[in-house]
């Protein structure tokens, strides 16, 4: 027996943890600028799209437990960026906010997603943008049918 669906080349998962890993490594400099990591980066684009959520709402945006996610959190408030305060509604909820500090990252942030397309060597104008779309749209899809399988 071959085993041809164990090679490494036949697999579908393993060119989205290589693109996973190469994407983070080409934002490293931007966000070692920055003084924050990805998972870091991914909380901070999450808040600037909100006043306040709580950290099951953080977790299911960028699909992570709270056992991951809350560490996460502490580190961030240690750093100045985030607060983290009980809900006045229900004290069981864990609601963050941005500081002053962590807004103020946006600005310089908003650069970093221009800096990786034109690390790629991208042409904006010439990439046909739809394709981005479609690619985007269908690892969307994807997503959502691996969710089902945890649930």
């Amino acid at each position: 027996m071959t085993y041809e669906q164990l090679k490494l080349d036949n697999q579908l998962c393993f060119p989205f943890y290589a693109v996973s890993r190469l994407i983070t490594r080409a934002y490293q400099n931007d966000l070692d600028a920055l003084g924050i990591t990805y998972p870091q980066y991914l909380v901070m684009m999450v808040m600037w799209e909100h006043e306040e959520l709580s950290v099951i709402e953080i977790g299911e945006k960028l699909i992570l437990n709270t056992n991951t996610i809350t560490p996460l959190l502490k580190r961030m408030e240690t750093m100045g960026l985030i607060t983290r305060v009980p809900s006045e509604t229900d004290h069981r909820k864990v609601m963050i906010t941005l500081t002053a500090k962590g807004k103020a990252m946006k600005e310089p942030a908003a650069e970093i997603p221009l800096r990786l397309v034109k690390k790629m060597n991208i042409d904006v104008e010439k990439t046909n943008i739809d394709e981005i779309n479609q690619l985007k749209s269908k690892l969307s899809q994807l997503i959502s049918l691996l969710k089902k399988i945890e649930q």
